[in-house]
């Protein structure tokens, strides 16, 4: 796929990968459209996107919990650029507790975020896919592979997003839809300090060291990359490959490799 004069539509797209991703595809010559709740820092996103990379930026506050909103989000988009190319489904919001601890609110926010924010764009993008022959694209994770401890609504929301993407995949083979679902590794931004605990708010603080993570800034390199090699899936670390192998071949001895590796949290909830 040549990325010069597409139309890339992008959820989360304030902060993370999400901005990152942004520039990556602004950088390669695509007009992009930011939704996200933080319409300011959009903004100012998009601003400085027209002027470093000479291509079209528009910003649209965006709840992606609404249906309402996800439809509003994809008409501006098409109302303004004419049509869309690539759907970015990268909003998302992580959370950490215990289920026995946690309230079910947790649950349900992670979901409405991570599952339906998904469903909901998609929908409403896919006339427009259909015409143009574009392409959709979910920031999964490792989480949607293997279940995580502390982690019961996060994973789930992921292993739903997987399947959905899949089968949509199926459903569009023979339409020239094209579906890719990416999962990067651990990544460096702020999903894990804005993690809901076991009520339901903001954690505030890492429970893992940032510094030895991916940038955001190289995931979305190699997701746009996967996206023009018109890749399925990508998966990013050697950590996630072995992960993946270990959960189809020998799921027993990764689930003690995966509690052992989570004791070893800043104040792990495992102990």
């Amino acid at each position: 796929m040549d990325l010069k004069g597409k139309v890339v539509v992008i959820t989360g797209a304030s902060s993370g990968i999400g901005k990152s991703l942004a520039e990556e595809f602004a950088k390669r010559g695509a007009h992009i459209v930011l939704g996200a709740r933080q319409y300011v820092k959009l903004c100012e996103i998009a601003e400085v996107i027209t002027k470093t990379y000479k291509v079209k930026a528009l910003a649209v506050q965006l709840d992606v919990t609404k249906e309402e909103d996800c439809r509003d989000f994809i008409n501006q988009a098409v109302f303004t650029m004419g049509k869309i190319d690539v759907l970015v489904n990268n909003a998302g919001i992580s959370m950490r507790a215990l289920f026995k601890d946690l309230e079910l609110d947790v649950l349900k926010q992670v979901m409405d975020i991570n599952f339906w924010g998904t469903v909901y764009c998609t929908k409403y993008a896919m006339p427009e896919l259909l015409k143009t022959q574009g392409a959709v694209i979910g920031v999964s994770s490792i989480a949607g592979y293997k279940g995580l401890p502390g982690r019961t609504g996060y994973s789930a929301s992921k292993f739903a997003m997987n399947g959905f993407l899949e089968s949509l995949r199926v459903e569009n083979l023979k339409t020239g839809v094209h579906v890719m679902t990416a999962c990067p590794g651990f990544t460096a931004s702020n999903i894990r300090n804005v993690a809901l605990n076991k009520d339901a708010v903001s954690q505030g603080e890492t429970s893992m060291d940032e510094g030895k993570m991916m940038t955001s800034e190289r995931v979305a390199e190699i997701i746009v990359d996967g996206l023009v090699k018109r890749k399925r899936d990508i998966i990013m670390t050697g950590q996630g490959k072995l992960t993946v192998f270990l959960q189809k071949w020998l799921p027993s001895v990764l689930d003690k490799l995966v509690y052992n590796h989570f004791t070893k949290e800043k104040d792990p909830l495992l102990k």
